[in-house]
């Protein structure tokens, strides 16, 4: 893994030459989630599960680049099965969020911003661990850039033991009071188990139709 130069946002209106997919043979997931491991041993477990269960199913995994937290899990579990993982990280956030040191291809980038337009633009689907407030920025906008019809990928909420009752007890009020549309809540799934989550990717995420696969 070699990092290549700094992304920056100026870049971004070419993020299709940006975003090379050359050499990637599976679909990518994009996986938002803390860079803390929380205070219950099964965040971090099925962080790594999750991991697991992507490369199991034929499917990559795209995220925020770092070693630590479940952030770091989630790799840990691609990477030791032999999957393929992307990494976006800030130059800024080197030493806060140290770089996994055994993913297939990192890429730095210059603004929070570069990094999750990077992140989408390699993403099949889309889904949300427990995690803090980046992880909550991280999936409103990505369910806001949907509602804007700025791309139609799966978005999958894991809610390990119940972490994320309170968020969709809130989404649901939100539509009761008449600020969001039913058919938005809807296109956030909630899965409770990883098996869930990985069942419900299979028979819709696809390779993007511009990936050359039959190169030798």
């Amino acid at each position: 893994m070699t990092p290549v130069d700094i992304i920056t946002s100026k870049q971004i209106s070419d993020i299709r030459d940006i975003v090379k997919r050359d050499d990637i043979d599976v679909p990518l997931v994009a996986v938002y989630c803390g860079s803390r491991v929380g205070n219950h041993p099964s965040y971090v477990k099925m962080s790594y599960e999750l991991g697991t269960a992507l490369v199991a199913a034929g499917l990559g995994l795209v995220y925020g680049g770092a070693v630590i937290g479940c952030m770091g899990a989630v790799a840990d579990g691609v990477i030791d099965k032999g999957g393929m993982a992307v990494g976006v990280i800030p130059e800024f956030m080197m030493e806060r969020e140290v770089a996994h040191g055994g993913l297939t291809r990192l890429h730095l980038t210059d603004t929070m911003h570069t990094r999750k337009a990077i992140m989408a633009e390699y993403a099949s689907a889309f889904i949300t661990l427990p995690g803090g407030l980046g992880t909550l920025e991280e999936i409103m906008e990505i369910a806001t850039w949907r509602q804007l019809y700025q791309h139609e990928k799966p978005m999958i909420i894991l809610n390990i033991n119940g972490f994320y009752d309170q968020l969709i007890a809130h989404l649901h009020l939100t539509t009761e009071h008449g600020f969001m549309k039913p058919e938005d809540l809807q296109r956030l799934i909630v899965c409770h188990t990883v098996d869930e989550a990985i069942e419900l990717l299979k028979p819709i995420v696809k390779m993007p139709d511009n990936l050359n696969v039959n190169k030798i």
